[in-house]
């Protein structure tokens, strides 16, 4: 399956939640599948969409936060692993698309091939660690402490469309969309 798949899974379960996404083809295929002021699209900030969902996920508690990210970008921040699980915020859920792969920057293979990505969530103590089909979405969402979830797909990258709106757009619409 490829990570366009993946996102459109992910997507058949969101509903008010919002979303921050992964740089590059992952955000362009998000904005492809399913648009919405609730997503927020990373531009040049490669392995902080795990640390802007925190802080997001602390500042508003009372909304569901989903981070969409790539496991090139969780290697290049392995910190937040530790930082997210002892903040624990229980209203967010942390899906890393594991290609193997840096698949914004060509497709180089990234060391998540050698090693699980889950194990070492759970060995740094999240509970909910777990393999995408594994589990319910919605569950884990609703869950009372933040989950870690890992998504094997194929490397490679769709043809989505190159995102129409400036990072200044992107971050007005999410932020006036967050503030109601």
């Amino acid at each position: 399956m490829a990570r366009r798949e993946a996102i459109r899974d992910i997507m058949r379960d969101i509903e008010d939640e919002l979303i921050v996404c992964n740089i590059g083809f992952p955000s362009r295929e998000l904005y492809d599948i399913k648009d919405r002021n609730e997503n927020f699209y990373m531009i040049g900030s490669m392995g902080l969409a795990s640390s802007i969902g925190l802080g997001l996920a602390l500042a508003r508690p009372d909304k569901d936060i989903v981070v969409i990210d790539g496991d090139g970008s969780l290697l290049m921040n392995m910190g937040s692993l530790v930082t997210i699980f002892a903040n624990n915020p229980k209203n967010l859920t942390w899906i890393v698309i594991d290609n193997g792969a840096y698949g914004s920057t060509g497709n180089q293979d990234t060391y998540a091939q050698v090693i699980d990505l889950c194990e070492i969530a759970k060995s740094v103590g999240f509970k909910n660690s777990f393999k995408f089909q594994d589990i319910d979405l919605k569950d884990m969402i609703k869950s009372d402490n933040s989950s870690f979830i890992v998504y094997d797909t194929e490397p490679g990258n769709s043809k989505a469309p190159i995102i129409d709106l400036t990072p200044v757009e992107i971050k007005n619409r999410f932020m006036e969309t967050i503030e109601k």
